[in-house]
């Protein structure tokens, strides 16, 4: 079994990885928007491509996490901080995979005339502000802004709500453009989906420091 020094030096190891794989995520999210905006196929697939490392890292920190439960065999909040890594790790795989799923989008809609609606650009930058403060959250265990991440789902929930039905009434008015009113239609759930995987982050940070299991997502 491994020291009480040894576990803290593994936790925050394990730590400073689920915080690396965030920043990858979220980096992944702004090349896809970027992909996107300018009807970027090659881009695309360059997220799409790098997924895979997401997944492979994803495997990778999951593995050293079980082995550090089977060394330390952690209770009480030890094992909810351990519980908590591997949580949050899953939410991060998941952001990763919408950010696919935009970049997926862009290869269908491929060179289309129709302009972006800028409105997902704000949502872009809502959802990467939710990331940072949950990157925060979960370095400081700061239950403070784990709840803030609510309040800011929020937001964008209502603006994912108002560009779906912007889109609807342009596909009112121009029948001819239901696939690209889709695949934006698409690309603005992902985003949402992206930040609802965030509001999780909350809850696990909730958990970890009140034992307590919270909805972030009401």
């Amino acid at each position: 079994m491994v020291t009480r020094n040894q576990f803290q030096n593994e936790l925050d190891v394990l730590n400073e990885d689920i915080i690396e794989l965030a920043n990858a995520a979220g980096q992944a999210l702004d090349v896809a928007m970027d992909a996107l905006f300018n009807q970027d196929v090659e881009l695309a697939k360059q997220v799409i491509e790098n997924d895979q490392k997401i997944d492979r890292k994803e495997l990778e920190i999951n593995d050293k996490t079980i082995l550090l439960i089977a060394k330390q065999q952690p209770v009480a909040t030890d094992l909810r901080r351990v519980i908590t890594a591997l949580k949050v790790l899953t939410d991060i795989e998941r952001m990763g995979d919408n950010a696919k799923n935009i970049a997926n989008a862009t290869i269908h809609l491929g060179k289309n005339a129709s302009i972006i609606p800028s409105d997902l650009k704000q949502m872009h930058q809502m959802t990467k502000d939710m990331l940072d403060s949950a990157i925060n959250s979960f370095k400081y265990e700061d239950i403070t802004i784990a709840r803030n991440l609510a309040v800011m789902d929020d937001n964008v929930d209502k603006l994912y709500k108002t560009i779906v039905s912007e889109l609807l009434g342009e596909t009112a008015t121009n029948p001819e453009k239901i696939q690209y009113v889709m695949q934006i239609a698409f690309c603005a759930r992902y985003l949402e989906r992206f930040a609802d995987h965030i509001t999780n982050v909350g809850e696990s940070i909730l958990y970890l420091v009140k034992g307590e299991n919270f909805n972030l997502n009401k």
